[in-house]
């Protein structure tokens, strides 16, 4: 609806669909088949049977022929973006082969920046934190056997580990983002997995992920796992040809992590592909 200013007369627009689709179902899927992730060569009959379904339910609600046309050129676009959004609910790809290239037998360490509060200085390692909702905040020093200075932990479970290793170790650090390029398929992202520890002992090198109880089996852990997992084999195998050491990913609930035991003890939750 609209008003002129100098006459103050109103009036209304509107605006004939640009193309009259034969089915209704049309408008949909040719808007679903936009997106770069559904194949409609593949997927027609999904694609048709999801938007009877929207159809259906518009047809429920006594519009007319010609109001049915006006409401799926209008808003075709968007019903194709929420049957998609609930399409990735269910999306799953499996790749058919990996190609493995081993350029070199090193990275350098990445740079670690944190960010701390002006004339905050770093608390030693084996300083009992009594607020843990800030641990996130502050910085840790006095460390032997870790190859950074200073590390930041997320939890105080994290810092408790990080005692373990310093006693029975040879080394450690918590990765930088980009250290090891480990990626995972999570629906329609492919986000880059950081562990939380990487720890040289005498038989091995592991990997460490440390996850509260409750998340050990949701799919989000369990795709890192499996991409670190992968990670591991390829890294292991470059390792026999150099007579190095094998890797390893564990994967441990926060509850066991307990001072008094060591660090073979959690051997036990390794992840083996």
């Amino acid at each position: 609806m609209g008003q002129e200013l100098r006459t103050n007369r109103q009036f209304t627009m509107s605006r004939e669909a640009s193309v009259s689709e034969p089915r209704f179902e049309d408008y949909i899927v040719k808007k679903l088949i936009d997106f770069d992730d559904i194949d409609y060569f593949t997927q027609a009959d999904l694609l048709y049977d999801l938007a009877g379904q929207a159809v259906a339910h518009y047809k429920a609600q006594n519009y007319s022929e010609n109001e049915l046309h006006e409401v799926f050129d209008t808003y075709g676009a968007e019903l194709a973006r929420l049957i998609r959004a609930e399409m990735m609910a269910h999306f799953w790809e499996e790749a058919t082969e990996y190609e493995v290239q081993v350029s070199r037998g090193f990275t350098e360490l990445k740079p670690c920046n944190y960010t701390a509060t002006a004339g905050q200085t770093a608390h030693h390692f084996r300083e009992t934190v009594t607020e843990t909702g800030r641990i996130k905040q502050m910085l840790f020093g006095g460390f032997a056997r870790c190859l950074y200075p200073l590390q930041k932990f997320d939890s105080d479970t994290e810092r408790r580990f990080a005692i373990i290793l310093e006693r029975d170790a040879l080394k450690w650090f918590k990765p930088a983002k980009g250290q090891f390029q480990i990626y995972y398929k999570l629906g329609t992202e492919q986000p880059e997995y950081i562990p939380d520890f990487v720890v040289e002992m005498d038989p091995a090198i592991l990997m460490v992920e440390i996850k509260a109880r409750s998340d050990m089996d949701t799919q989000e852990v369990q795709v890192k796992a499996e991409a670190a997992v992968r990670w591991c084999k390829y890294a292991s195998d470059y390792a026999a040809e150099v007579s190095s050491k094998p890797w390893k990913y564990l994967l441990i609930p926060h509850d066991e992590i307990v001072e008094s035991k060591r660090l073979t003890d959690y051997l036990r939750y390794q992840v083996k592909g």
